[in-house]
């Protein structure tokens, strides 16, 4: 399960340059140090990672309840129904109805406290930008969101999102370091391969929760027996 959530960072990584690009470039590096520029993109970098650990360690728990009444499998096939239902309806009907109005706010001051970190040069300048930027909204971050919740440990859960990082590092770490490299063609391309590997991995998730005895990907549920054998004298 965590390599779906590594492949989908690496896929999101080619959406991330657009979203994500713009405050990679705008980082307040060090040109003239190659050694201290790699150290403050690292930071960059370990701010993400430590953002979508605790992104993920808090749907975890999420999850874990949802287990504890158990319903995981159940959630396990919503949820992948869900993310193929994300790319299938028309754009126009998703949108219609607006889930992140509630953390609008929010977001806002996480912008505001992003700016005001870009104007600084600090060595924990990289490692606050990295940390707010891994919260801004981000419908990549949402998909793994969604597969950080049917994980089976809440420690899972937060490493399932970490390994969503970990996989859009190559690219962005490239970006940062030479630039806007790839044309508009190559970009449509990756774009389309996405949708696909989100209905991938949301048909992983509908036959994990079915249950079909196949090892590692879709084990059986497990049932505890009590023994009732008492012995009367």
């Amino acid at each position: 399960m965590l390599l779906s959530g590594f492949i989908l960072g690496i896929l999101g990584s080619f959406h991330c340059i657009g979203m994500c690009g713009p405050i990679a470039f705008l980082l307040p590096l060090d040109k003239t140090n190659q050694t201290t520029k790699f150290f403050q993109i690292l930071l960059y970098h370990s701010g993400r990672l430590f953002a979508y650990g605790l992104i993920g360690l808090f749907f975890g728990l999420i999850g874990k309840s949802l287990n504890l009444l158990g319903i995981q499998q159940a959630l396990s096939i919503g949820i992948g129904v869900t993310m193929i239902l994300l790319v299938v309806l028309p754009h126009k009907t998703i949108t219609k109805y607006n889930f992140v109005t509630p953390i609008t706010r929010l977001v806002s001051k996480v912008k505001s406290s992003l700016g005001q970190a870009l104007n600084k040069k600090t060595p924990d300048t990289f490692l606050i930008i990295g940390f707010l930027n891994g919260f801004l909204p981000c419908g990549l971050v949402y998909m793994a969101v969604l597969g950080a919740i049917v994980t089976e440990a809440l420690l899972m859960s937060s490493f399932y999102m970490v390994f969503f990082g970990l996989g859009t590092l190559p690219l962005m770490t490239t970006v940062v370091y030479i630039g806007d490299f790839l044309t508009q063609k190559t970009r449509q391309s990756i774009q389309r391969i996405i949708p696909i590997c989100i209905v991938l991995i949301g048909l992983l998730f509908i036959i994990r929760g079915l249950g079909l005895g196949i090892p590692y990907i879709s084990p059986k549920p497990t049932t505890e027996i009590v023994s009732a054998n008492f012995e009367c004298r």
